[in-house]
């Protein structure tokens, strides 16, 4: 009971209030009758009459010195070390509030010692400087500048988009920084087996290696078969192990961050759900920084400002349409949406068949012209590439009919954008896995064949973005410049930038390079410096070659799909992996290359590594990767999902309770100045009385 008035009462300080210490204060201000009559005391009335009865007793058990210490607890508790820590900038009051709490600390410090005074000035110094340090750091964040530029100009969602193309570019570098030190490495310092002949460009090598990854570049770094044994021989050190390690520790890392990336935006979005509204009121007239001095910064927050209420009235009228619904209209509804799927399952259906037959097509051999080899080998690619084009937009169209939120829109194009992209590329990698036959052609390495592969994908995706931009994009708006009034470009209407669409096309290359690093280490290498070139390429098609959308949708949701998304390719690429792993042990290939050459395998490599430990540390590997050890990781992983379970309920509840205080706190603020102005009205009444009674009194003299 005590800790709620507190609560009230550090609430509804006054000005005048700040001269005096908070437990007299308290006291004065509970002593008055309209606390009795605020609405939030006449709610909580009945559950602090039950708490006042269970511990009436426990005073008297204590003695007087019991009640003086619990009443002084009551009336000295609050939340002083937190808020007196704080740097006074970060406080959210006004100027006379924040003036107010500097006072008041000033006066704590003259009453507590030198060395409570010294920590906390330390606490808030510590603070300040590393806020300082935060934002300086955050302004030495690549394209930060532009990124501000495009959310002023076509909204959060489209930022959204090149934040995750950022995310993307620091992903690879870690991929290059654990390949540099676990596989080129030990490559460039101990050397390959002696076997292994001088890279040299020959004779029959030429220009077209480098986008067919073949000839010189298929004997290059690039290559699983070029990392063969050298000196470092050891039975635990060695470039087998090395190679594996590094390949590993890539999935993992990448998992980790990606799960963290999900969960985080997640939570973010739970809380800005519909669960929680954000006033418009604060919108506008809090939402203005008044720390920009510069015009074009105040341009592109007046763009933020707008952006964002568009968003919000669009989701409005949504709702408000979607609520006004009969059930007649609900019902032709689902049966609408019910067909659309079925086309949509029918579309997906026809370009898996598309590919499958352009793979098996591409597998046949002819010694035509080189240009039409060149096409057979891109063939696979650019049925992809052709399918993953066309049937977004078509899947767009669809969901139109289906009358979604725009947010909703975007999402469900997403989701069935990115089935289609990954389950395309799983035909395609199925297909390569089960077709590939090394016995056939011993000089070939099956996983240089594989890579070869990852690598056309890789290659020919930046090519369509290129080619997209520079031969489609760019023409197409120096048309609409040149000639505005032409029929054809009123019916192709202006570019907008489709996110689901481009987002889509990071998913796809970014799983490719995970599904190829364990067959082509340099992947991520050739990824980084093709999503460099793809930021400037995007942030030209869209600053240049693009209008902003008319209908916002909410960036933080999306973000949460794309890292969804980016966690299922992630999946797939392991999947692949691993069965890869499993079929070279179960079909072992006396001609294999690479670090698993003569024959090895994973399992031999790793066996005779666990065979050279000592006794102890081999039973306990035997035992984590026994099935014994199964029942108590299962437990483990119950314990730590109940208790972030039991941890969201009661954060869930807390929430509940701030949101019902603050509900109160807003009713007593109404019925405080209700009674404010009705105190006004009876001060003023006499005055307006009084004149009158005089001119009625001199009338009869």
């Amino acid at each position: 009971m005590g800790e709620h008035k507190a609560v009230n009462f550090m609430r509804l300080l006054s000005e005048e209030s700040t001269v005096s210490s908070a437990s007299s204060d308290s006291c004065e201000y509970y002593q008055t009758e309209i606390f009795d009559q605020l609405p939030s005391i006449q709610a909580s009335r009945p559950e602090q009459d039950r708490q006042a009865l269970w511990g009436a007793s426990e005073p008297h058990q204590g003695g007087p010195e019991a009640a003086e210490r619990i009443g002084h607890d009551h009336l000295s508790r609050g939340p002083k070390d937190k808020a007196f820590t704080e740097p006074l900038r970060n406080l959210v009051m006004c100027i006379q509030g924040k003036r107010g709490a500097r006072d008041r600390r000033k006066m704590q410090i003259s009453n507590i010692g030198f060395w409570e005074s010294w920590r906390r000035s330390q606490s808030i110094n510590r603070k300040r400087v590393w806020g300082q340090m935060g934002g300086a750091l955050s302004g030495l964040l690549p394209w930060q500048h532009t990124l501000h530029a495009i959310e002023g100009r076509f909204g959060v969602g489209v930022k959204a988009y090149f934040v995750f193309l950022r995310y993307l570019v620091y992903l690879n570098l870690l991929h290059c920084a654990l390949v540099g030190g676990f596989i080129l490495g030990p490559t460039a310092f101990y050397g390959r087996s002696k076997s292994s002949g001088p890279l040299r460009f020959g004779g029959n090598d030429s220009v077209l290696d480098f986008f067919l990854g073949s000839g010189y570049l298929d004997r290059s770094p690039v290559f699983f078969g070029f990392y063969t044994r050298g000196s470092l021989n050891l039975q635990c050190l060695n470039t087998p192990l090395l190679y594996l390690a590094g390949m590993f520790l890539i999935l993992i890392l990448s998992l980790i961050l990606v799960v963290r990336r999900t969960t985080v935006g997640y939570k973010h979005t739970w809380m800005l759900g519909k669960r929680y509204s954000t006033n418009v009121s604060y919108k506008i007239f809090s939402g203005w920084d008044f720390t920009i001095q510069d015009p074009s910064a105040a341009i592109l927050k007046h763009s933020f400002i707008r952006n964002d209420l568009k968003l919000f009235l669009e989701e409005e009228s949504f709702s408000l349409r979607e609520a006004q619904r009969t059930v007649g209209q609900a019902v032709r509804l689902y049966l609408l949406r019910f067909v659309l799927n079925l086309l949509v399952l029918s579309l997906l259906a026809g370009a898996f068949y598309l590919i499958y037959y352009a793979a098996k097509t591409s597998q046949k051999k002819s010694a035509d012209y080189w240009l039409v080899s060149l096409v057979l080998e891109y063939l696979p690619p650019i049925t992809i590439t052709f399918v993953n084009l066309v049937l977004p937009h078509i899947f767009r169209t669809i969901s139109s009919f289906e009358d979604y939120s725009f947010t909703m829109q975007v999402n469900a194009t997403l989701v069935r954008s990115v089935f289609l992209k990954l389950a395309s590329l799983g035909i395609y990698l199925y297909l390569i896995l089960t077709t590939t036959e090394p016995h056939q052609n011993p000089s070939r390495c099956r996983e240089n064949v594989f890579g070869r592969e990852m690598y056309k994908l890789c290659i020919f995706n930046f090519l369509a973005t290129f080619c997209s931009t520079f031969l489609l994009n760019y023409p197409w708006k120096l048309l609409q410049e040149t000639y505005p009034s032409c029929l054809l470009v009123r019916l192709l209407g202006k570019q907008r930038f489709l996110i689901p669409f481009k987002v889509l096309d990071l998913v796809h290359s970014q799983t490719v390079s995970w599904v190829g690093v364990y067959y082509c280490p340099l992947l991520p290498l050739i990824g980084t410096v093709t999503l460099m070139a793809t930021f400037y390429i995007q942030k030209f098609t869209v600053l240049r070659c693009c209008v902003a959308e008319q209908r916002m949708f909410r960036g933080s949701s999306s973000s949460v799909l794309f890292h969804f998304m980016l966690l299922l390719g992630l999946l797939m690429a392991a999947t692949t992996l691993g069965f890869n792993i499993y079929q070279q042990e179960a079909t072992p290939d006396k001609s294999s290359c690479g670090p698993f050459g003569n024959g090895e395998t994973v399992f031999n490599v790793t066996g005779v590594c666990m065979n050279s430990l000592p006794g102890p540390a081999q039973s306990a590997l035997r035992y984590l990767t026994s099935e014994a050890f199964a029942l108590p990781l299962i437990l483990a992983e119950i314990i730590i999902l109940t208790s972030y379970v039991s941890r969201g309920q009661a954060n869930q509840k807390a929430i509940e309770r701030l949101k019902d205080m603050l509900v109160m706190s807003s009713s007593d603020k109404r019925f405080l100045v209700k009674q404010h102005a009705t105190g006004l009205k009876r001060q003023r009444k006499p005055q307006r009385v009084g004149p009158t009674a005089i001119e009625e009194d001199s009338a009869p003299s």
